[in-house]
C-alpha cells in the first residue's frame, strides 16, 4: 500500500499539480487534507463496500482535516470498460446513501478514455493515473474553489491544450516514472 500511495502522490505532484490540471488540488494536497486508501478488493461488490465505508467516514470527518478521499483500487476493475460501467453503481451509491449534493466522485484509471476519443488520444491523459481510483470530493469544497476562477468552464479545454503541448509519449513517460517508485 505504501508503494501504491507513493506512486499516486508522484502522479498528483507531477501531473495534477505541476501541470495545473486541477487548479484547486494544490491546497488540500499541500495541507495534507487528502485521505489515501488502498482497497484490497478484487471484485466490484467488495469495492462498493469500501466506497460506502469511505463515504461514511468522509461525511463524519471535519473538512478542515480531511477534504477529500482517494480510494485507490489496484485489484478491481482493471479493464476500463468495466470501470466505466461501475461508475453508474457509484452514482447509485451516492444517491442511496443520501450523499447527492454533498459528494461527487471523479474517475481516474490507467486506461481512461473519454467518449468520442481514440485509445491513444492525448486528452485521455488528464484522467489517466497509475492505478484505478475513485476520488471522492466534497461539493462544497469544489464550489468554494471554483468561485475563485473567472472561467472554470474552460478548465477542461485548457487541460487538453496542455496535454497536446506535452504529447502522449511524455505523459506515458511521467506515469512510468511514477510507477517505478518504491518506498
Amino acid at each position: 500500500a505504501e508503494n501504491i500511495i507513493a506512486r499516486y502522490r508522484c502522479w498528483i505532484e507531477r501531473v495534477v499539480i505541476e501541470l495545473n490540471l486541477c487548479p484547486f488540488a494544490r491546497k488540500p494536497y499541500e495541507s495534507d487534507r487528502v485521505r489515501y486508501v488502498v482497497s484490497d478488493a478484487g471484485e466490484p461488490e467488495l469495492l462498493l463496500a469500501d466506497l460506502e465505508q469511505e463515504l461514511e467516514l468522509l461525511h463524519a470527518a471535519d473538512a478542515g482535516k480531511t477534504e477529500t478521499t482517494l480510494l485507490i483500487h489496484p485489484y478491481a476493475l482493471q479493464e476500463f470498460p468495466d470501470y466505466n460501467e461501475f461508475l453508474g453503481v457509484v452514482d447509485d451509491a451516492l444517491e442511496q446513501g443520501g450523499y447527492t449534493g454533498e459528494f461527487q466522485v471523479a474517475s481516474l484509471h490507467p486506461d481512461y478514455r473519454f467518449a468520442g476519443t481514440e485509445k491513444d488520444d492525448v486528452e485521455n491523459y488528464t484522467n489517466r493515473s497509475p492505478y484505478p481510483a475513485l476520488h471522492i470530493l466534497r461539493e462544497a469544497g469544489i464550489e468554494q474553489a471554483l468561485a475563485g476562477f473567472a472561467t472554470p468552464d474552460r478548465i477542461p479545454e485548457r487541460n487538453i491544450l496542455t496535454m497536446e503541448k506535452l504529447g502522449a509519449e511524455r505523459m506515458r513517460a511521467i506515469l512510468d516514472e511514477c510507477l517505478e517508485i518504491k518506498v
